[in-house]
């Protein structure tokens, strides 16, 4: 009987939840055969709820696909730890507010491996959110003319994981890289955020044409954080030669 009224509590079914006892008790139904009938019952639909809810929260997170961290091609990047990885999808870092920051060049898996981590975390139904770097500064930028810019940097700061991709693929404007600073200073030793980039520390500099905020960018970024260097092939040029072989054979 216990175990029929946490699940209705946990299915918010207050009502039943308050009266299913006395009710079960003065019908003339066979007792442990309707506890173990609804407990069956209650059991399924909260499963449901629960797989409805994290598929939802997988959506609206925006991720480019959904790929898992068991999809990943360790084979073809050999020099990538993957245990390193696997630590990394426990999502140990976001308990202690830190940050992971993958390096290297396009098409080694950085994007894959940052929205595997990021369905993960989504899957536990916790508020996580994939943003490419040029789409996050354009809206940042349109929230700032319109005088709502506070705003917008509220409701990024409320996920409780924040995935920012492609830094560094278009360059950044002065005023730009302020309002990422923003961001970034926001959420600093907050929240987490999880960075992919084709360019090394020491290149960000010419990403945002100003050494001071470089450097603030990164110093934000970098302290409590976990960086990953990614030193290997591109899958997509890979398959490319791939195909090109296959057709000629």
């Amino acid at each position: 009987m216990d175990k029929l009224i946490d699940l209705c509590l946990e299915l918010k079914l207050d009502f039943t939840a308050n009266n299913v006892k006395s009710k079960i008790k003065s019908s003339n139904i066979d007792i442990a055969l309707l506890e173990e009938f609804l407990i069956d019952l209650f059991t399924h639909e909260s499963i449901t709820k629960d797989k409805n809810a994290k598929n939802t929260l997988i959506k609206v997170s925006n991720f480019p696909y959904q790929k898992t961290i068991e999809d990943f091609e360790f084979d073809f990047q050999p020099e990538l730890d993957k245990e390193e990885v696997t630590e990394l999808a426990s999502l140990k870092f976001m308990e202690k507010q830190e940050n992971i920051i993958l390096l290297g060049n396009s098409g080694v898996g950085k994007t894959h491996i940052a929205s595997s981590i990021g369905m993960i975390n989504a899957g536990k139904r916790r508020s996580t959110y994939f943003i490419k770097c040029s789409e996050l500064l354009s809206t940042l930028k349109k929230a700032h003319l319109e005088n709502r810019l506070e705003a917008r940097l509220k409701n990024l700061n409320r996920y409780s994981l924040l995935i920012i991709d492609e830094i560094g693929y278009l360059p950044i404007l002065d005023e730009d890289a302020k309002l990422l600073f923003q961001l970034v200073e926001m959420r600093y030793e907050k929240k987490s955020i999880i960075v992919t980039s084709n360019y090394n520390f020491n290149e960000w500099t010419y990403i945002f044409n100003d050494k001071n905020i470089a450097s603030a960018i990164l110093d934000r970024l970098i302290h409590h954080s976990k960086v990953i260097h990614i030193k290997g092939k591109s899958y997509r040029t890979q398959h490319h030669i791939n195909s090109v072989k296959n057709k000629q054979s």
